[in-house]
């Protein structure tokens, strides 16, 4: 197989959008990923996987904390541009969760310390300690195929 194929493959499995963020120096930094999933409930863990060259993994590293921003419908935007699709600058509205910076208007914001990190491949995996968690009502943004997508039209029941 070569990576096209393997990219393809792993492209047919449909995933919800996040955008990880983080405050480091002050700054806020933040990047769109589909690599996330929930590892254990007791305790409460998640995983993200971040690729060595990302610029936001030190800041990860030396912050030792993370946000991750789970999508709604409406946030396709956010999340081309934190996926640097779109390279004007943009006002991005943070709000704050336990200190951290969460996006407004996500389906859900998750704030993790980094519990611990593995190198696997070419990716970080860090798993991140659950401290915190905001709700909102809201349908979340899928990708899937290298487009995204939502519920609407989707039975539900």
């Amino acid at each position: 197989m070569n990576d096209r194929q393997f990219r393809t493959a792993m492209g047919s499995f449909a995933t919800g959008v996040t955008v990880i963020t983080v405050e480091h120096n002050g700054d806020i930094h933040g990047m769109t990923a589909n690599a996330f999933m929930s590892v254990s409930l007791d305790p409460k863990l998640v995983v993200i996987s971040i690729r060595e060259e990302a610029t936001i993994l030190n800041k990860i590293k030396e912050s030792q904390n993370f946000t991750v921003n789970i999508l709604a419908a409406d946030q396709q935007e956010l999340s081309m541009y934190f996926a640097g699709q779109i390279k004007e600058p943009r006002e991005v509205v943070f709000d704050r969760l336990d200190g951290k910076p969460v996006l407004a208007g996500a389906c859900a914001q998750v704030v993790c310390e980094v519990s611990t990190e593995h190198v696997e491949g070419d990716h970080i995996l860090f798993i991140g300690k659950v401290t915190n968690i905001h709700l909102e009502d809201k349908e979340p943004l899928l990708y899937v195929n290298g487009k995204y997508h939502t519920l609407a039209g989707i039975s539900t029941s």
